[in-house]
C-alpha cells in the first residue's frame, strides 16, 4: 500500500467520494470493557474514524480515545511490510527483507535443529494478549499442544486477582455491571476506570444522576477517577488487605453486618469477627497510612448502604500479597449481605459465565501430561538460565512470539534484554510494528491487526461474547496468527488436526456451533451474545450458591497453589511486600497511562505526544526533602538496576509514594532504560503472579545524562 494512501485522514478525501462504509468490529485490546465498534471503511484496504456502537447495551456507544484514532496504527507508516531476516548483530536493528516461504522455513529449520538438540520442551511458543481474540490470541496454545513444546503459565495480569476472587467466591463472575445504575453507593477499588474502563464510568454516572449514589474511589494516588469521587480513600500500595479488615472491624462492631445472610451463605462469620477484633482502624491506620477516622467514616456509609456496589479492578493485586489483598476485599459485601440486594454485591470479572468451547483453538487435549510449565512473567530468569524457573528441564534456545512485547512489558527488563542477547537463543516475533522484541529477533514476520482478520472475543467487565470479523485487507504482506500458526504446524510435521484445515472465519463459526450459540454475522448484527443469567445466579442466593462445595462464601481463603501454605487463614493483611527501608524509602506504582494502557498503544503518535514524557510523581515534601525541583531529572533506583526520568512534584500521593505512568517504550526514557527495570519477577503466592507496584526504590536527582541510547544497547549486546 503507497504510504500516502494508507496515512492520509478521512478529512482528505475529495467531495466525490461515496459516503464510507460502517462496519461492526470488537475492540481486541487488554481492556475489561471489550467495547462494539462502528468502523468507517474508506477502501478495501483503508479505514477512517472508529466509533462506539449502540448496539451493545453495556458498551453503549462509548469507547476511549485510544480506540478512537485506531486509524493511527492501522495506517501508522511503521508497520512491518514483509518478513524480515536478521543482518547484523542481535538488537542493531538489521535486517533485511525476505519472502514467507523462506522466513517459515528458517523458521521451522532453527525449531527443528532445536528440538533434535534439547528435545521438544527447549522450544517456548510465548505470547499474552495484543489481541484478545480468542483465535488469533489462543490458538498457539495448539501449536504447544501438538508439538509437545513448553507451556506458558500466564501470570503476568490477572493471576493474583484470580486466585484472591476464587479463594472467598469460587465463580468467576459476580453482580451484572448495569446493576450499577440501580446502586446508592459504588466504590472503585484499585482501578482507574477513567484511564482503563472508561464504561465503568457511564455507568457511575448514571447512578449519581438517577439516585444520587455516591462514588468512593481506593487507590494510591488522585488519579483522574479518584479526582471525580465523593471520597478518596488513599492506602500505601499493598496495605489494601488491611484497609478491607478494618472496615469489616467496624461492620461487626457496629452492628452493620447482615448476621443472618451470613449464616446462610458463608463458612464462619464468628470465626471471622474473632479474626477482626484486634483488627481496629487505628491498626490499620499505622500500616495503610490513612487516618483511623477516615476507615470509620467509609465503613459507616458502606455498611449502611444496602444497595452498595464494589467493583473491584487489578491495581491493588499487582502486589506480591495481591491475592491476600483481593481476598480480604471480597469479604465485605459478604458481611453486609449486599449480594441480596439489586445494585449491590461485587464484581471483578464477568468471563466465567462465558462457556466458550476452546477445544478446537487450544486442542487441549493432546498435552501428553510431561510438558513443563514456565512462568511467562518469569521470562528473565528463564531465559538466563535460572533452574528454578526452568522447572529442571532444558534451556529454552527458540521461540515464537506473538501479541507481547517482554523486552518492554516484562519484569526485570534488564535481565530480558540480557536472554534475548544470547547467541544461542533463536527467536521469531510476530508483530505489526518494529517493537522493542522485535528488534532482538532472528526473524520478524508481518501481523494483521484486528480489522484485518476475523476473531471471537470473550469480556471481563460485561457478559456479552462478541466477534470482529474482517473489516479491510491485510497491510501489505501481513498475515494473521491463525495462518502463521498453521502454516509452521505444517512443516514441524505435528500431528493432523481439524483446525488446522480451516481458516480464521470457519474456526470462529464451529467453535461457536460447539459452544451452543447464534452464528457469527448474527452475533455481529445484536452488537454481541448476551451470556448474562437471572438475579440469583449474579448474587449467589436463592439456591444457587458460592462456587465452593458447599456454595458458601469462603471467609477462610480456600487457598490453591505451590505457595497456598504462605497465605493467611482469614482476610488479612499479608506483610509479604518488599520492604521499605533506609537505603529504599520509597514504593513505586507503575499505573497505566491514560493515553497508553499497554504498549500496544504507545507506538502511536497522539498517545505519545499527550503522555509528553515519562515523568515520577513526587510529593513536594519529597521532592525537597531530596532537593528536585518540578521537570527536574531524577534517578529512581534498587539493586535490579535504576531509571531516569523526569520529576512532577503532586501533591496527590502519600509521602513515601511514587507514581510513574505508564508503559512507555524504552527508548522513551532518557538512558533507553525503562521502568520494569526495576520490578521484580519473583512469584507472588499462592501460584504467581507480577508485582508491578510493589517495588522499593530510592530517590535523588540524576547525574549527567549517559551516552546515546543507540551507543550503550550496542555496547550491552556485546557484553
Amino acid at each position: 500500500m503507497p504510504a500516502d494512501r494508507a496515512t492520509a485522514p478521512a478529512s482528505d478525501r475529495s467531495s466525490d467520494d461515496a459516503t464510507p462504509a460502517v462496519v461492526r468490529s470488537t475492540c481486541p485490546h487488554d481492556c475489561p470493557s471489550v467495547c462494539a465498534l462502528e468502523v468507517e471503511r474508506l477502501a478495501p484496504d483503508r479505514i477512517g474514524r472508529v466509533r462506539g456502537s449502540r448496539a451493545n447495551p453495556y458498551t453503549e456507544g462509548v469507547i476511549c480515545a485510544k480506540v478512537a484514532r485506531y486509524a493511527e496504527r492501522v495506517h501508522n507508516p511503521d508497520r512491518l511490510t514483509t518478513p524480515l531476516r536478521r543482518d547484523g548483530p542481535k538488537g542493531s536493528g538489521r535486517f533485511r527483507p525476505i519472502g514467507w516461504d523462506e522466513a517459515l522455513d528458517r523458521v521451522a529449520e532453527a525449531f527443528i535443529a532445536a528440538r533434535r538438540r534439547h528435545g521438544p520442551q527447549t522450544l517456548w511458543p510465548y505470547h499474552y494478549a495484543g489481541t484478545m481474540g480468542l483465535v488469533q490470541r489462543d490458538g498457539i496454545e495448539r501449536l504447544r499442544a501438538l508439538c509437545g513444546t513448553s507451556l506458558q503459565d500466564s501470570t503476568i495480569c490477572i493471576a493474583l486477582a484470580d486466585a484472591g476472587w476464587k479463594a472467598g467466591v469460587g465463580h468467576k463472575w459476580g453482580v451484572d455491571p448495569r446493576e450499577m445504575a440501580e446502586s446508592d453507593f459504588i466504590v472503585l477499588w484499585g482501578l482507574n476506570a477513567v484511564h482503563t474502563q472508561v464504561n465503568v464510568m457511564t455507568w457511575v454516572a448514571k447512578a449519581r444522576k438517577g439516585r444520587g449514589a455516591k462514588l468512593v474511589v481506593v487507590d494510591p494516588y488522585r488519579n483522574a477517577t479518584a479526582a471525580q469521587a465523593d471520597m478518596h480513600l488513599m492506602p500505601r500500595p499493598g496495605t489494601d488487605g488491611a484497609l478491607a479488615c478494618a472496615v469489616m472491624h467496624v461492620l461487626f462492631r457496629d452492628g452493620l453486618a447482615d448476621h443472618a445472610w451470613m449464616a446462610e451463605h458463608t463458612d464462619d462469620p464468628e470465626g471471622l469477627r474473632d479474626h477482626l477484633r484486634d483488627r481496629s482502624p487505628t491498626w490499620a491506620a499505622a500500616i495503610t497510612g490513612i487516618p483511623a477516622e477516615e476507615i470509620e467514616a467509609f465503613a459507616r456509609l458502606y455498611g449502611g448502604t444496602r444497595r452498595a456496589f464494589l467493583r473491584l479492578g487489578y491495581g491493588f493485586t499487582r502486589q506480591r500479597n495481591g491475592a491476600a489483598a483481593m481476598h480480604a476485599v471480597s469479604c465485605l459485601p459478604a458481611v453486609t449481605g449486599a449480594w441480596a440486594h439489586r445494585g449491590g454485591g461485587a464484581l471483578y470479572s464477568m468471563s466465567g459465565l462465558m462457556q466458550v468451547d476452546m477445544s478446537l483453538i487450544t486442542a487441549e487435549e493432546h498435552r501428553d501430561g510431561t510438558q513443563r510449565w514456565l512462568d511467562q512473567s518469569r521470562i528473565g530468569p528463564i531465559l538466563t538460565g535460572d533452574r528454578a524457573a526452568l522447572a529442571g528441564g532444558p534451556p529454552v534456545t527458540a521461540m515464537l512470539i506473538q501479541n507481547t512485547n517482554p523486552m518492554v512489558v516484562a519484569p526485570e527488563s534488564a535481565r530480558v534484554a540480557r536472554g534475548f542477547a544470547r547467541e544461542d537463543l533463536f527467536v521469531c516475533v510476530h508483530e505489526q510494528i518494529m517493537t522493542e522484541t522485535a528488534r532482538m529477533a532472528d526473524v520478524v514476520l508481518p501481523a494483521t491487526t484486528f480489522l484485518e482478520h476475523d476473531d471471537l472475543y470473550k469480556a471481563g467487565g460485561h457478559p456479552f461474547l462478541q466477534v470482529g470479523l474482517k473489516a479491510i485487507e491485510p497491510y501489505a504482506e501481513a498475515r494473521c496468527n491463525h495462518d502463521v500458526l498453521r502454516a509452521l504446524m505444517a512443516r514441524l510435521d505435528a500431528p493432523a488436526h481439524v483446525a488446522n484445515e480451516m481458516d480464521s472465519r470457519e474456526l470462529v463459526e464451529e467453535t461457536l456451533r460447539l459452544s451452543g450459540m447464534p452464528p457469527a454475522a448474527e452475533i455481529a448484527g445484536a452488537g454481541g451474545y448476551d451470556c448474562s443469567a437471572d438475579f440469583d445466579v449474579h448474587h449467589f442466593t436463592g439456591g444457587f450458591g458460592f462456587g465452593q462445595p458447599d456454595g458458601r462464601f469462603r471467609f477462610r481463603g480456600a487457598w490453591r497453589g505451590a505457595q497456598a501454605g504462605v497465605m493467611p487463614a482469614w482476610p488479612d493483611h499479608l506483610a509479604v511486600i518488599e520492604a521499605v527501608d533506609d537505603e529504599h524509602p520509597f514504593r513505586l506504582v507503575t499505573a497505566p497511562a491514560r493515553s497508553f494502557l499497554n504498549t500496544s498503544f504507545n507506538e502511536t503518535p497522539t498517545g505519545r505526544a499527550v503522555e509528553g514524557r515519562p515523568t515520577v510523581f513526587v510529593h513536594p515534601d519529597d521532592a525537597r526533602a531530596v532537593e528536585l525541583d518540578d521537570g527536574q531529572l531524577a534517578r529512581i533506583g534498587n539493586g535490579r538496576g535504576s531509571v531516569a526520568l523526569h520529576v512532577r512534584r503532586f501533591d496527590g500521593l502519600r509521602r513515601g509514594t511514587l507514581v510513574v505512568e505508564s508503559l512507555w517504550p524504552n527508548a522513551a526514557f532518557v538512558e533507553g532504560v525503562g521502568i520494569n527495570t526495576l520490578i521484580g519477577s519473583d512469584p507472588g503466592p499462592p501460584n504467581g503472579g507480577a508485582a508491578f507496584h510493589d517495588s522499593a526504590v530510592w530517590l535523588r536527582p540524576a547525574e549527567p545524562a549517559r551516552p546515546p541510547v543507540a551507543a550503550r544497547l550496542d555496547r550491552a549486546v556485546a557484553s
